[in-house]
């Protein structure tokens, strides 16, 4: 069993994890922490690494759990994050062949973040053949074997032993180089199925 946050398309890591360990437990209960992959993701953009922020209403207590976290509409953050998709990604080998299956997330309203989060990395395991037994915390604990909830985060991440980032073409490899870790997007529309592989070659020991 690992423990897993929530994240929007989460990075590549957190689906090393999932193909690494059969029993998967993501975090529901905790209070929902600020600037972490549960509402942003990170592309390969034309002028490099991309974040891209979902929108949160903010809570009525000044704690708020995870599961209860709103989306907010300002902005017309889904246009944008959809467009940011298109541009990055329309010239790799496999957004076309994907793009009508993720098309519906950024056209439907979903109010609760969890409930979108988790409907796309279904979504992203179904096409990456990817089937971890999951899991929902019903209650906070703050101490469990194989946490990754606060390692797996876009800034000072924690140390992972286990995760070695397999370098797969990438459409702006040539500009910027290998980016890794990025969204799990950025590795399915760039090598389709065969992305399971490359988690695969991501695991170390």
């Amino acid at each position: 069993m690992i423990y897993l946050s929530v994240a929007y398309a989460g990075p590549v890591q957190q689906y090393c994890k999932m193909y690494q360990f059969a029993d998967v437990c993501l975090e529901t209960a905790e209070n929902y922490p600020k600037q972490t992959y549960r509402n942003r993701c990170i592309i390969a953009g034309a002028n490099g690494p991309l974040s891209l922020s979902v929108p949160l209403e903010k809570p009525d207590t000044l704690k708020c759990l995870t599961k209860d976290i709103r989306i907010s509409d300002h902005g017309n953050w889904r246009r944008l994050h959809w467009n940011a998709l298109i541009s990055a990604y329309n010239m790799s080998p496999f957004f076309e062949y994907y793009q009508d299956s993720f098309a519906p997330f950024y056209e439907k309203k979903y109010d609760f973040l969890f409930d979108f989060n988790e409907l796309l990395r279904q979504l992203i395991c179904h096409l990456l053949d990817l089937r971890p037994l999951i899991c929902y915390t019903q209650t906070y604990q703050p101490e469990v074997e194989n946490d990754f909830r606060q390692l797996i985060r876009p800034r000072r991440p924690g140390k992972d032993d286990s995760f070695r980032p397999k370098p797969y073409y990438q459409v702006f490899s040539r500009k910027w180089g290998f980016l890794p870790n990025l969204s799990i997007l950025d590795l399915l529309f760039n090598m389709g199925p065969e992305g399971i592989l490359v988690l695969k070659d991501s695991i170390s020991g």
